[in-house]
């Protein structure tokens, strides 16, 4: 009996396991297919690129500089008895104008005696001549043959004698030049930076009476960023054979404390190295008459003033500018091409705080995404907000699901 069941269960389980095996095949189990997604799975904005003639504008930073800049000092030592109402600080002052006296007393006496000692020059030198020609006739008189020698006409005495009107003549010019140097003028017209030296105090030659600057012209000395260099005229080919200076770009000025005042300006040349802290090279705005609009109510300039400076670049042609916000990471953008979102890795020839000039990467007629974008796959399908229903339907032919091309299908698009 136990012989026979060890024959017989096998037997039943290999039938049973046949049975079941025919049942599956005969009723395969059915898992109900989800249908493809073919619609787009978020909407964007965006830009068509179009080419255009953009001109650059670089931004730069400076502080207000006189042009002409000078230390007035005393070329003549004395009490001062006057000082011009207009020297103090931050006053004006025309060129000419006597913006220091200083008592002039003994320097006119100085110029007297210059003037007695000259008469006396001149009277000696008129009785040497006098002794000169007297020997000269004697000579004659005497019936002596020849020349007469110098010693004989006095001739050295009367050198001497003219020498001494000349000498009498140079201190009396000197003694004029420092009494009209008890009168100190403005050199140009200008403004007072800092007052040293008050009415009633004694200065010494070469003491310093004020610093003064000329108003004229004002500089800006401006950094440039070694990128912006060929984007920019500079004023270098100057030549001094040259009868008229190469002036370059038109810069406009503004400043936080002169509030919607804006001042013109254009280089007027470049520094002749690079500045070794900043590695930059620097150039130089010029204003012309930074203090003419004073009286419109204007705030006029203050010399260390710290200014922005806009300067007008070159024009480039056919351009292609985008806004930074479409920018990620500086090196890379999103188009929509066929309805499909593709990464675009770009190169950027010029950039300023709100947009920039790209060199590569994007063509014309290229649709930009506009919208800001989170972490996305390049391949992701996309509709654009404010396209056309026909618009659509034509990407939607060109790029459906049905008729969509791989994603790494786009030259240039990352994946």
């Amino acid at each position: 009996m136990a012989l026979r069941l060890k024959k017989v269960i096998p037997i039943a389980i290999l039938g049973s396991l046949v049975l079941v095996a025919t049942l599956i095949k005969m009723n395969p189990p059915s898992t109900p297919q989800r249908n493809d997604f073919s619609g787009p799975q978020m909407s964007v904005e965006a830009v068509t690129v179009t080419p255009q003639d953009y001109r650059i504008r670089l931004e730069s930073y400076g502080t207000i500089q006189p042009r002409t800049q000078s230390m007035l000092v005393a070329q003549v030592g004395g009490q001062i008895v006057s000082v011009n109402p207009n020297v103090r600080d931050g006053g004006f002052f025309e060129k000419g104008d006597i913006l220091v006296s200083i008592d002039d007393r003994d320097y006119a006496a100085d110029v007297r005696i210059a003037e007695a000692s000259l008469a006396d020059a001149r009277q000696a030198l008129a009785e040497a001549e006098a002794r000169t020609n007297q020997a000269r006739e004697d000579w004659a008189r005497l019936g002596n043959n020849g020349e007469p020698s110098d010693l004989v006409l006095r001739v050295p005495q009367l050198e001497a004698a003219r020498a001494r009107v000349l000498s009498a003549e140079s201190t009396l010019e000197k003694t004029k030049l420092d009494l009209q140097r008890t009168k100190i003028r403005a050199p140009f017209a200008g403004r007072v930076l800092r007052k040293f030296v008050d009415q009633g105090q004694v200065v010494s030659q070469n003491a310093q009476i004020a610093e003064i600057y000329a108003t004229d012209v004002v500089e800006i000395r401006l950094p440039l960023r070694n990128r912006d260099l060929p984007f920019i005229d500079l004023p270098e080919a100057y030549r001094y054979s040259n009868a008229v200076e190469n002036v370059g770009a038109a810069v406009e000025i503004e400043s936080e404390l002169a509030g919607d005042t804006t001042w013109q300006a254009t280089l007027v040349r470049t520094e002749g190295a690079i500045d070794e802290t900043a590695r930059q090279l620097h150039v130089i705005a010029q204003i012309d008459n930074p203090f003419g609009s004073a009286g419109d109510g204007q705030i006029p300039l203050k010399i260390g003033q710290y200014v922005t400076a806009r300067l007008a670049g070159n024009i480039v042609s056919d351009a292609l500018v985008i806004p930074n916000t479409a920018i990620y990471q500086g090196t890379y953008v999103y188009i929509v091409e066929d309805g499909l979102l593709r990464r675009r890795d770009i190169d950027i020839a010029w950039q300023n705080d709100a947009e920039a000039v790209v060199a590569q990467g994007l063509e014309p007629n290229d649709q930009l995404v506009t919208t800001p974008l989170g972490q996305v796959t390049s391949g992701l399908r996309v509709s654009v907000i404010g396209e056309e229903p026909d618009q659509k339907s034509a990407a939607k032919r060109r790029g459906g699901p049905d008729g969509a091309g791989p994603v790494g299908a786009n030259r240039g698009a990352r994946q």
